[in-house]
């Protein structure tokens, strides 16, 4: 797989085929990124789990905190690591322990690491990173271009507003994938700075 850019096909397969979602790192400070996609996709129907040792004895929107992802007591889909790179691997070994496996490990914006992301593709998961479940599902379903942002899916029709654990649909025709020329620039610049 090349983590550098994502077919949209792979994400809208993994929007559409997840469930249940562990969210690591995880916060319930309602100014934190991850408290938004955590709403976000708790609203969309995603039977979210916040992970955080942290905020055990806490809940989050009716959600109680669990230490690891080893407390949680039933299947995983995605695990979703809300924490900086250097704490990837320690979570990816973790979920290699859950069974089931989950199907997916999904790096937050910012986060990525190649050799957590090759030893999850060997056990047979599928890895996203650096992206946001949040940004994708809103842009597949061309629900953020409500708010002028050109989310690159056409369709004729507007999308429904969402009511509380409704999905949206995925499958709105792409034109030229979630890539931009700005996104490309800046890969590139970053892979000569390296």
């Amino acid at each position: 797989m090349n983590h550098d850019a994502y077919p949209d096909n792979y994400i809208r397969g993994i929007l559409n085929g997840v469930k249940s979602i562990a969210m690591v790192g995880a916060s319930p400070v309602n100014v934190r990124p991850s408290y938004f996609a955590f709403k976000y996709l708790a609203q969309r129907g995603y039977d979210m789990i916040p992970v955080n040792p942290g905020h055990v004895g806490k809940v989050l929107l009716g959600k109680p905190f669990v230490a690891s992802l080893l407390d949680i007591d039933q299947p995983i889909d995605m695990v979703e690591i809300f924490r900086n790179s250097s704490h990837i691997m320690p979570i990816v070994d973790e979920a290699l322990k859950l069974t089931p496996l989950p199907k997916v490990i999904w790096m937050q914006l910012g986060a990525r690491d190649d050799a957590a992301a090759a030893k999850a593709e060997a056990a047979g998961l599928k890895v996203v990173m650096n992206r946001c479940p949040k940004i994708e599902y809103g842009r597949l379903s061309s629900e953020i271009s409500w708010m002028g942002v050109n989310s690159r899916t056409l369709s004729s029709k507007r999308a429904p507003l969402p009511t509380q654990g409704m999905r949206l649909s995925l499958d709105r025709s792409s034109v030229g994938g979630g890539e931009t020329a700005a996104s490309d620039r800046a890969a590139k610049n970053k892979r000569e700075l390296s």
